[in-house]
């Protein structure tokens, strides 16, 4: 007989229909029928009920504890490294360092229901989706990479505010670049472009805010030389691209580039608790866990492409004369260039003298200036800026102000009437014509 156990409803169901089938107010069938058991079944459940009473309906293994049960000193040490180690890592991701880091191999609800039990709950609360309209993926890897930055405290104080720039694909989620700098600039969105196209290739469009780096904003006041020629010119970014042939799309919204912001909460998330957990403080130790997270993060969340041919396009040879920033100057009599601060020097055994005429001076990413005219490199020298390029336009040079015209000299009050003098047409006398 069976002593302190508690039946469930159907367990109580099937008591009380037992009962009745012993008081002869049900037959067999009947009871079949109510309890949905065969009527072998229910013979040998009423035998069991004659023979140990109620508790013979309980189940077997109720109070004893299942053979893949975790084991009670490895819930405890899962929730010592939840609360140490793995500080604010998220459920998923906690399940991932425990099996990569530690050796523990346990399920996601596993790790969750440990952690509920003691009270500990997700570090970051999903807010519910709104409901949008869903543009669908591009059928082939490399038709569209999206483009942004994401300003965040990727350090947590223990260093200065970053700014992650990346580019992802639109078929396949695959992140092809990224690289953490200390503003949005263009020169940011070089690198990250050159990393793309070194390990996949040339996409065909590019998809991105409406940030000053990718076009000129309307407020912007235009140049004499686009005044001439009626078009605005365009920024480092899109010298670029054009360059490359590939076209720049602009989104109207944050929602529209929704496979990138999606991202940067991916990254916040992951991302921080990665550079926390190995101590990052500095943009070039940022910049090494980075390029360390990338592959696995691409392993884990990349999807295939509808259409398995991709369409990157081969990348072209001479990089370094592409990813470059690119002025336009005019050389001096002196044969010199002057660029920001810098003059350089043209040697003079060329063809004919190049006095006036327009070259273009090339700032390298490696430290160099390069002055190309025709195609022919005239001239290099060491670029004596050491800060960080945020130079966005492709122009000259703005224009001096104009000088101000002198003002005016007004004429003085009158403290009377004025009044014509007796010569005046209007004091001559009224004479009717024809």
């Amino acid at each position: 007989m069976k002593d302190k156990i508690v039946l469930n409803s159907v367990e109580q169901r099937r008591v009380l229909v037992l009962n009745q089938l012993e008081a002869g107010v049900l037959r067999p069938a009947q009871a079949g029928q109510l309890l949905g058991l065969a009527e072998r079944q229910l013979r040998r459940l009423r035998a069991r009920y004659r023979q140990e009473g109620a508790g013979a309906l309980a189940h077997g293994n109720r109070g004893r504890r299942p053979v893949n049960a975790v084991d009670p000193d490895l819930a405890k040490r899962v929730l010592e490294l939840a609360q140490t180690t793995y500080q604010g890592f998220n459920q998923q991701h906690l399940t991932e360092m425990l099996a990569e880091r530690e050796q523990i191999h346990l399920s996601r609800p596993t790790v969750h229901r440990i952690l509920r039990t003691a009270g500990i709950s997700a570090p970051r609360k999903r807010r519910p989706a709104r409901a949008r309209h869903r543009r669908d993926r591009m059928a082939q890897e490399g038709c569209l990479l999206q483009v942004d930055g994401s300003r965040h405290d990727w350090l947590e104080g223990r260093g200065p505010y970053l700014t992650l720039v990346g580019a992802i694909d639109d078929a396949t989620g695959l992140v092809v670049g990224a690289t953490f700098r200390e503003q949005e600039d263009a020169q940011g969105y070089f690198l990250v472009l050159r990393q793309a196209v070194l390990s996949k290739g040339v996409p065909l469009a590019l998809y991105s805010d409406r940030h000053g780096i990718f076009v000129k904003t309307s407020k912007q006041e235009p140049s004499l030389e686009e005044q001439l020629s009626g078009r605005r010119q365009l920024t480092q970014m899109g010298r670029l691209l054009d360059e490359l042939q590939v076209k720049l799309i602009l989104a109207r919204s944050p929602q529209a580039k929704g496979r990138i912001e999606r991202l940067w909460g991916t990254f916040q998330d992951r991302l921080s608790s990665e550079l926390r957990l190995q101590g990052a403080s500095t943009m070039e130790m940022a910049n090494q866990i980075l390029a360390k997270h990338l592959p696995r993060h691409n392993r884990q969340f990349t999807v295939a492409a509808q259409d398995p041919q991709p369409a990157w396009r081969e990348r072209p040879r001479q990089l370094d004369q592409l990813f470059c920033f690119k002025f336009h100057r005019v050389v001096a009599l002196d044969h010199t260039v002057r660029f920001q601060a810098q003059v350089i020097d043209i040697p003079r055994p060329l063809p004919r003298s190049l006095a006036r005429a327009r070259v273009e001076v090339q700032q390298r990413f490696d430290g160099t200036l390069r002055v190309i005219y025709q195609g022919r490199c005239l001239a290099t020298a060491a670029d004596s800026h050491t800060g960080p390029l945020r130079l966005h336009s492709f122009t000259a040079p703005p224009l001096p102000p104009p000088t101000p015209k002198p003002a005016r000299r007004q004429r003085p009050l009158r403290s009377t009437p004025w009044k014509p003098a007796s010569s005046h047409p209007w004091k001559a006398p009224w004479k009717q014509t024809g």
